[in-house]
């Protein structure tokens, strides 16, 4: 192999790790977040309001929802809830520095109502999935 061709290998292992690393840096507490919130099934909806976002995921016949906040590390009023339609709404709500819940319910082809709350900030879905 020339000495070209390994340069060439270098610099392309180079950017490759560049990339990582810049990846790694750009969203560092989101993706804590995201992994720590552990709800089964598939995203289904995705809920952004001012200062977090609520993640909707569902699977056979139960929703679980996470609310995560848009500042990751500071602790911070937070909750969220899921409420089938003739149902108690299943409720996680403290201080935390990621995320509030999962929470989860059967709702089987019921209709759901999802709320989610970082500080001031917060989201109501209204009845959906139905």
């Amino acid at each position: 192999m020339d000495s070209g061709a390994i340069r060439r290998r270098l610099a392309l292992g180079l950017a490759v790790l560049t990339a990582s690393g810049l990846l790694a840096v750009a969203a560092p507490g989101e993706a804590q977040a995201a992994a720590s919130a552990h709800c089964p099934g598939r995203k289904v909806r995705t809920l952004p309001f001012s200062t977090g976002t609520v993640l909707v995921y569902k699977r056979g016949g139960y929703v679980c929802a996470v609310t995560l906040t848009k500042k990751p590390g500071v602790k911070r009023k937070m909750s969220v809830s899921v409420q089938a339609r003739g149902s108690r709404p299943v409720v996680d709500e403290g201080r935390f520095a990621y995320h509030a819940g999962p929470v989860m319910v059967h709702a089987g082809r019921r209709c759901v109502w999802l709320k989610g709350r970082v500080g001031q900030g917060s989201v109501s879905s209204g009845w959906i999935l139905c």
